[in-house]
């Protein structure tokens, strides 16, 4: 037994039985001709029930029928419909639910004048007058010249044969049903003056019409934006006729369309089946969009995305949620269950450093397809008539990358910036690492009216001011790649601070087994060669220096610069105190404790208890002391390694082999909380 019974005199009370056929609820639906039946199928949920009921045939339905809710979506000027629906339901006991679409009389252009002398317009303006009922725009008319597109339907299309000459004025438009077309033939409407279509129409065709009868004037209800009220208003004031617009009758309270579906899905308990669309936008501009995204878009129910991206959207009349933050769309979708087709939007493509990754993650149990998009890249090297398939690709949007040492390595680098001022301190820190001379393309608003791209050196961009959206396309014709592995020790500035050697660096770093992204302590780093190998290998990550002495500070920037890993952070100060405030590492590297080896090694392993750790020792006492700590210390797999190196040295003609200190190098792994 159906528990749910809808009038459906309107667009939205079919879309609200679709909507429950959908989600498989058993429904029935009332409409008051044969003709309506036909715009709703019969299923296996739902049963469609075609005639006119009047006050007692409605009591006689409900009474004793089993409904739990009636919903009332019969058409807003429906007035005695809605009020004998509304009495039957109190005589039958049955919870009476008002659809009603939105009035948008409140929101036109109306500057009121005054009314009309002989009839009650409510307001008057030059291309428009709001009366209250049809006899009330028909007095208005009556007072006027010209031809007269009657959009209002054919139940009062009899009132019209009170205009003097209304054969010749009139040109109706009704339904296509032979019915209907008889009625009005015996009113004296036929031939060309009656126009018998089936609705929705398109702005363009009331133009079209508009202009084939050379009509003045347009007679129209509020019908909504479903019932193609605003594509009319568009379409007369493109034809250049005046509108009369019939006021709804009464401010009835009521709800939406979409405060119907919330209030039936909780009230029956329904779990919805959605459809997620995560649609990639391109730039920002609807004419940007693929035709393929628009047309999702456009056909969804509910539009998400940052602000700028539903700028775009206004028009469409699509409700819209301003978020960028996957957890908080999550809340609001399931929080909003009426909405079935719900269209994510991402900036760019969904591929190219966007959210559509955890958006992905958030809505893993539902039905979600993605649409790519034109990204930012894409778009910026077309307009630079240059391939993008040799580009280096990063953003500095929101994260910290190494761009300066993909700009030495790679001739081009493109970047998302973001804020403006990013583009500055980005030519600025290109600059102090030598690289001014180098070409930087900014791309500001792609794609909107006032886009902006321009090309100059690095140097000269520095103290310009830039949009907040921006991208940045970065050519150095000198790029060449670096060894990431092996330095020799001449390659450092050296000075008097002590130095991980070649031989001794090579398989300490090898042992440390680093990935790209790992984020690296180096403890006691001296001149650097160890963080500066580190940070050559973990390119997408981030290593932090930790050196206590002020020349080897210096030293450590020197080489920074020169090997430009712009990802290198120097911290001042001695462990295991200057490792309080850093992030977690992945791995650590202790050449020099300063006697703190123990509550280093505590201090690393309670940030991460994975971390991988290579402690390089020379004195047999720091052996011991090592190897006490790890018996002790929550460390798997410890390793010891010990390294004796020779180099050759030029004896005259001869080649003696001088011996460096042994190194012993021991390595281990944190056992991590689930190992313990």
């Amino acid at each position: 037994m159906s528990e749910i019974l809808i009038f459906a005199g309107t667009t939205e009370g079919r879309e609200l039985a679709e909507y429950l056929g959908r989600q498989q609820v058993s429904h029935e639906v009332c409409v008051a001709t044969e003709y309506g039946k036909t715009l709703l199928e019969e299923n296996e949920y739902r049963k469609v029930r075609a005639g006119r009921l009047d006050e007692k045939a409605m009591e006689q339905l409900l009474a004793g029928s089993g409904y739990r809710v009636v919903v009332d979506a019969t058409h807003p000027y429906a007035v005695e419909v809605s009020a004998n629906i509304r009495s039957a339901c109190e005589h039958a006991q049955i919870e009476y639910i008002r659809l009603l679409r939105a009035s948008r009389t409140e929101t036109l252009p109306t500057e009121e004048k005054g009314t009309v002398p002989g009839n009650d317009a409510v307001a008057w303006t030059e291309d428009l007058v709001v009366v209250s009922s049809v006899e009330a725009a028909v007095d208005f008319l009556e007072h006027t010249q010209g031809s007269i597109l009657v959009t209002t339907g054919s139940k009062e299309l009899h009132k019209y044969t009170r205009l003097t000459d209304y054969r010749e004025r009139v040109f109706a438009r009704v339904l296509s049903t032979p019915e209907v077309a008889k009625s009005c033939a015996e009113l004296g409407f036929e031939g060309k003056h009656l126009i018998c279509m089936q609705g929705p129409f398109s702005e363009e065709l009331n133009t079209a019409m508009l202009r084939q009868f050379g009509a003045e004037w347009l007679v129209t209800k509020e019908a909504g934006k479903t019932g193609g009220f605003e594509e009319k208003l568009r379409a007369a004031q493109k034809a250049g006729a005046k509108v009369v617009l019939i006021g709804r009758p009464t401010k009835e309270q009521g709800n939406s369309l979409e405060e119907v579906k919330r209030i039936l899905t909780q009230k029956l308990g329904l779990e919805v089946r959605r459809e997620i669309a995560v649609v990639g936008i391109g730039m920002g501009t609807e004419a940007g969009m693929t035709l393929e995204a628009r047309e999702v878009c456009k056909k969804a129910d509910l539009l998400i995305g940052a602000g700028r991206m539903l700028q775009m959207t206004e028009s469409w009349g699509i409700p819209t949620y301003v978020s960028y933050k996957p957890q908080e769309i999550a809340e609001y979708v399931y929080a909003h269950p009426e909405y079935e087709k719900i269209a994510l939007l991402q900036s760019g493509d969904v591929g190219f450093y966007s959210g559509a990754k955890k958006l992905l993650h958030v809505f893993a149990k539902e039905c979600v397809q993605v649409y790519p998009g034109i990204s930012s890249v894409v778009y910026l090297c077309a307009k630079l008539h240059t391939s993008w398939e040799d580009v280096c690709l990063t953003s500095l949007h929101g994260r910290s990358q190494n761009v300066i040492a993909k700009v030495q390595r790679h001739e081009k680098v493109f970047a998302l910036v973001g804020k403006g001022e990013g583009v500055r301190e980005l030519c600025k820190k290109l600059i102090s690492y030598g690289l001014g001379d180098v070409s930087v393309t900014v791309g500001e608003e792609l794609s909107y009216p006032a886009q902006r791209i321009r090309t100059e050196r690095a140097k000269l961009l520095a103290g310009e001011t830039f949009a907040d959206l921006c991208v940045v396309l970065i050519r150095n014709p000198k790029a060449a790649p670096c060894p990431v592995h092996g330095l020799e020790d001449e390659a450092f500035l050296r000075g008097k601070a002590p130095m991980t050697k070649c031989e001794i660096r090579a398989v300490s770093i090898s042992k440390l087994q680093l990935t790209r992204d790992a984020v690296v302590y180096d403890v006691g780093a001296g001149t650097g060669s160890v963080s500066v190998e580190a940070a050559l290998q973990a390119e997408d990550g981030a290593v932090y220096a930790i050196e206590k002495k002020p020349d080897a500070v210096e030293l450590l920037r020197e080489n920074r610069r020169r090997f430009a890993v712009d990802h290198l952070q120097i911290v001042e100060g001695l462990a295991p105190e200057a490792l309080c405030e850093l992030p977690a590492p992945t791995h650590v590297f202790v050449g020099g404790s300063s006697g703190n080896l123990k509550e280093i090694l505590e201090t690393v392993l309670e940030k991460n208890p994975k971390v991988r750790i290579v402690i390089n020792c020379i004195a047999l006492e720091t052996v011991a002391e090592a190897l006490e700590c790890l018996k002790t210390l929550p460390v798997t797999g410890t390793d010891i390694v010990s390294l004796s190196a020779a180099r050759s040295k030029e004896v005259g003609r001869y080649h003696m082999m001088m011996g460096q200190n042994p190194v012993y190098v021991i390595s281990c792994t944190g056992k991590g909380e689930e190992d313990e």
